[in-house]
């Protein structure tokens, strides 16, 4: 390699998909200079995720993204299971209701929407450039951080950087390169995805169904911009040309009688899986999103869970390279992470293995135990929540560390936005910031709106003040002035 790099940034970024530009987002806002490099030219056009929940909302509520990708989502107030004669085997009711997160608990998007929005206001911070037709070809560490070797229109280029984050997708060079392996979870399916068009809403179901069916396990969802997806699984046998040819689409479709009610938009075979990446961190390398982690889609949360490491990622390297953090801060990323997307993953394999029972006899035991737990009240009505941070930057021992903080809303108006971004220390009485986090006594005319809520968590928690990191999860509790100095110490004094 050349002795200088073409291109400086703090945070070289491989793929510009929406963990990649979150991530960017979230690190440009703070000051750090970041480059996104992006293979593509262009956005890939046709819909692929399906679904935000609530928290991913709110990450995206402090990027200034949330009212646009929310007005171009659907929300639905079920998520049914249903068996082969139709009779609910499992319902989440509320869907559609506010979460903790402070918007609706689950938002059926387009996936190139929310991209467009994403990259609209990355194209606002002059600290962030998004170079599409730009690969990474190899990257070597020396004492400084990391040079690449980036593949470009005018050919090949360097960049210099402290860190390079992974965010290339489930086939990531970036892992690869790195040499790091993957668990495999133990579930592998192929489906056909096919994606709608939608000209007649009143003739679609206006919930999200998985059809339980042996004969052919089914899932049919909303999805954002006046779309609709139907997903067939593929059986022993059948090879993914003759499942994806167009007699056998209009087969598959006829049972939902929307023949002029949608117009095919686009087919694809996939196959689901479970798996997680060994290491997410090597040296300077940080994987996130797709590079880290694979999941069945049944639960919703494959693209969550990677705007859920660009949180986790952004204010730790903001630590590091805008306040001078130790490198060492990093090492909470994965054992942070890793237990809740083990839980998520965990989720989705369950729904997924309820869903692809295409043995007859196996799926009339299911529909048996299913059906007498949903007549005795034992079936639950709620998506389960994710478990807490139980290690990393937490206060341990002190109630509600690890926990997620809730955003209050009242009048319209929500905490976030009255607080603004960065850790928060908020106390029963008058408090004064401390370096770096935001103080905010309860007092306050700028919290009267949210002082009901505030109160009630705090003595629910027993606590006199709360201090919340900058990802929103509780570091702890207990009284102010102990809080920011733990906070400190968790932050500034690793190794």
């Amino acid at each position: 390699m050349a002795a200088a790099a073409t291109h400086e940034c703090d945070v070289l970024i491989a793929g510009g998909g929406p963990t990649g530009v979150t991530l960017a987002l979230l690190l440009a806002r703070q000051g750090v200079s970041v480059i996104v490099a992006e293979k593509e030219a262009e956005i890939y056009p046709l819909p692929r995720a399906a679904h935000l929940d609530h928290e991913i909302i709110r990450v995206f509520q402090e990027v200034g993204a949330a009212e646009a990708i929310v007005r171009s989502s659907r929300q639905s107030n079920r998520y049914d299971f249903l068996n082969g004669a139709g009779e609910i085997l499992l319902r989440f009711t509320g869907s559609d209701r506010i979460g903790p997160g402070g918007w609706p608990a689950a938002n059926m998007i387009h996936q190139p929407s929310v991209e467009r929005v994403l990259r609209d206001r990355l194209a606002d911070y002059v600290a962030a450039r998004l170079e599409a037709r730009w690969e990474v070809l190899s990257f070597a560490e020396d004492a400084g951080g990391v040079i690449a070797r980036v593949v470009t229109p005018d050919g090949e280029q360097e960049v210099r950087a402290r860190y390079l984050v992974g965010a290339d997708g489930a086939r990531s060079p970036m892992r690869k390169a790195a040499g790091i392996g993957f668990e495999d979870l133990g579930f592998e399916e192929p489906w056909l995805v096919v994606d709608t068009i939608v000209r007649d809403f009143s003739r679609l179901p206006p919930v999200n169904l998985q059809i339980c069916d042996p004969e052919r396990p089914t899932t049919c969802v909303l999805m954002g911009e006046g779309r609709h997806r139907w997903e067939f699984m593929i059986k022993p046998g059948e090879t993914p040309e003759e499942i994806s040819a167009d007699a056998t689409i209009a087969r598959l479709m006829a049972p939902w009688n929307v023949d002029g009610a949608v117009t095919l938009e686009r087919k694809a075979v996939y196959t689901f899986r479970a798996r997680i990446a060994e290491h997410w961190r090597k040296g300077r390398l940080l994987l996130a999103g797709d590079a880290a982690h694979q999941t069945p889609p049944f639960a919703g949360q494959g693209l969550c869970s990677g705007i859920r490491d660009a949180a986790n990622l952004a204010w730790k390297l903001g630590a590091i390279l805008r306040d001078g953090a130790p490198d060492g801060l990093l090492d909470s990323y994965q054992p942070e992470r890793e237990p809740n997307l083990r839980a998520t993953i965990g989720m989705a394999i369950m729904m997924g293995r309820t869903v692809c029972i295409t043995d007859p006899a196996a799926a009339a035991e299911r529909d048996r135990q299913m059906l007498a737990a949903r007549a005795a009240g034992q079936s639950p009505d709620e998506t389960p929540a994710y478990p807490p941070l139980d290690t990393g930057v937490i206060l341990a021992g002190t109630a509600g560390a690890g926990s997620y903080f809730p955003q209050a809303i009242a009048d319209g108006a929500r905490l976030d936005d009255a607080l603004g971004a960065g850790a928060w220390l908020l106390a029963r009485d008058t408090v004064a910031d401390g370096d770096g986090i935001r103080s905010a006594g309860l007092d306050e005319p700028m919290l009267a709106p949210f002082r009901q809520a505030l109160e009630a968590w705090l003595d629910a928690h027993g606590a006199q003040a709360v201090l919340v990191r900058p990802d929103r999860y509780v570091f702890g509790t207990g009284e102010a002035a102990t809080l920011a100095q733990a906070w400190q110490h968790a932050v500034f004094a690793r190794g």
